[in-house]
């Protein structure tokens, strides 16, 4: 029996992500995208009309992944002009960092000056999060759950998910913030002791997604407090999670 267990484990192999920060995703992984120069007025209402998020922006032809939900068709409708990378590196403390431009290739970093020192000096080795759930359709909370487990194992950086806030050190916000979720969310943040951190993780929390028109939403919380971390995605992959998250405390591998 118990050899049978070590055959089982010798043919799984290595089953974790020794360093996070340096492994490689597959072309296939939709990431930061990469927009060439030379975009005609043409395609450019082509892709507007396309985009169903309203995240293309003009003058000049940006694309905001803090709206955007990676569904690409801005890039079926023009293959060679606009060009999702496997770069999954795209959290950011600076909303405005989440833009990217017409032939920009700059990588997305945060920004080491509007970190609060209380950050790094106090969360660099342990930051205990709560995750709410504010109206999410379980996407992002599953790859938040995935950040945990045997491959990533963010834990190993003593960073984990909390059940109960009073436990936690900041908050992570996942989905719009319907106005069932509003007060709830208020309650949690209320119950975190100071200072504390907010992450926003997902399109849905960062922008509101394709339910930012929608009068069942109340994102007034967002306008009242201070945001320590934007991740984007639709839903993030754990690494940029984990990668974001380590850059805003200090940790490096």
């Amino acid at each position: 029996m118990f050899l049978d267990e070590l055959k089982i484990f010798y043919r799984h192999g290595r089953q974790y992500v020794p360093d996070v920060t340096a492994v490689g995703l597959t072309p296939l992984f939709r990431g930061r995208p990469v927009i060439c120069r030379g975009i005609t007025p043409e395609e450019v209402s082509r892709v507007v009309e396309l985009c169903p998020v309203k995240a293309i922006l003009l003058s000049p032809f940006r694309i905001d992944l803090g709206k955007c939900v990676f569904c690409k068709e801005c890039h079926f409708a023009l293959p060679e002009k606009i060009i999702f990378s496997n770069d999954y590196k795209i959290a950011s403390n600076i909303r405005e960092n989440l833009i990217i431009t017409e032939g920009d290739d700059h990588l997305i970093q945060l920004d080491p000056e509007k970190v609060r020192k209380e950050i790094r000096s106090i969360f660099k080795h342990a930051l205990k999060l709560r995750q709410v759930s504010a109206g999410g359709d379980n996407s992002v909370e599953m790859e938040l759950n995935a950040a945990g487990n045997v491959n990533f194992d963010m834990g190993r950086y003593g960073i984990e998910f909390v059940a109960s806030p009073r436990h936690a050190d900041g908050i992570v916000i996942t989905g719009p913030i319907t106005q069932n979720m509003a007060a709830a969310l208020q309650i949690c943040y209320d119950a975190i002791p100071d200072p504390k951190v907010i992450i926003l993780a997902g399109t849905d929390a960062i922008s509101g997604g394709i339910f930012k028109d929608s009068t069942a939403l109340n994102r007034e919380f967002l306008q009242s407090h201070h945001i320590d971390l934007y991740v984007p995605g639709n839903p993030p992959h754990p690494l940029t999670f984990i990668n974001g998250v380590l850059e805003m405390i200090g940790r490096k591998q």
